[in-house]
C-alpha cells in the first residue's frame, strides 16, 4: 500500500511539474496578449492604410534600446487638425489639455532581468516584422510570439531569415529575394552579422 502510495505522488508531482511548465511558459500565457488600451487605436489605420512609418511614432528605436512610446504630442501633430470631433479621441484631448501622458499599456514588455536593444536589431536588419508580426494588419496590436529566450536563441543561432535591407525594416510588405536570400547568408557567413549566445549578452 505505501510503495503505491510513493508511486502516486511521483506521478503528480511530475504531472504538475509538466502542467506548470507547459501552461506558465510565454508561449501559452503571453501570446495572444492584447490589453485594453485606454484610446481604441488602430494600428491597421495608422501603418496600414495611411502607411505611416513605425519610425515616426517609435521614433528612438533607431538610436536607443528602446522603441519609445509616442507623446501626446507626436498624435496631435495630426489629431489637432484630424478627428476633433470623435469621442473616441477625447482622452488625447484630455491629455493635451491637463498635460498628463496617456497611460498606454505595453503588449511586448520584456522582464527586467533581459536586456534587449532595439537599436542593434535595427541596425543588423532585423525587421519589426519579425518580433512584431504585421501589426499594419491588426486593429489592435496582439503579442504574435513568446518572446522567451528560447524564441530569441534560435533566432541568434539562425539569424539569417530575419535579415533583410535596412532601408526595408519597416516595411510590413517586403518580400525577400533570391538575392537578398543569398546577401542575408553572406553578412552571417562572413561574421558581420554574428549574434551572441552567451548569457550576458541578455542578461546584464
Amino acid at each position: 500500500m505505501v510503495p503505491a502510495l510513493g508511486l502516486l505522488k511521483g506521478i503528480a508531482v511530475v504531472g504538475a511539474t509538466l502542467f506548470i511548465w507547459y501552461y506558465f511558459s510565454p508561449e501559452y500565457t503571453e501570446v495572444g496578449y492584447q490589453p485594453k488600451q485606454p484610446i481604441d487605436y488602430s494600428h491597421k489605420l495608422h501603418a496600414g492604410d495611411l502607411g505611416i512609418d513605425c519610425r515616426y511614432c517609435h521614433s528612438s528605436v533607431e538610436n536607443t534600446a528602446f522603441a519609445g512610446i509616442p507623446s501626446t504630442q507626436v498624435c496631435m501633430n495630426c489629431h489637432s487638425m484630424i478627428g476633433k470631433d470623435n469621442p473616441k479621441l477625447a482622452p488625447l484631448y484630455e491629455s493635451w489639455n491637463t498635460g498628463k501622458p496617456i497611460e498606454w499599456v505595453r503588449v511586448h514588455d520584456l522582464p527586467d532581468y533581459a536586456y534587449f536593444n532595439h537599436s542593434l536589431h535595427i541596425h543588423a536588419g532585423v525587421s519589426c516584422k519579425s518580433c512584431h508580426g504585421d501589426v499594419s494588419r491588426m486593429e489592435k496590436v496582439t503579442r504574435k510570439e513568446a518572446l522567451s529566450m528560447g524564441w530569441c536563441l534560435d533566432c541568434h543561432r539562425n539569424p539569417a531569415p530575419h535579415l533583410r535591407p535596412r532601408s526595408q525594416v519597416t516595411n510590413m510588405n517586403w518580400e525577400a529575394s533570391p538575392e537578398d536570400q543569398r546577401l542575408a547568408q553572406s553578412l552571417v557567413s562572413s561574421g558581420k552579422i554574428s549574434p551572441s549566445l552567451q548569457c550576458s549578452a541578455c542578461h546584464r
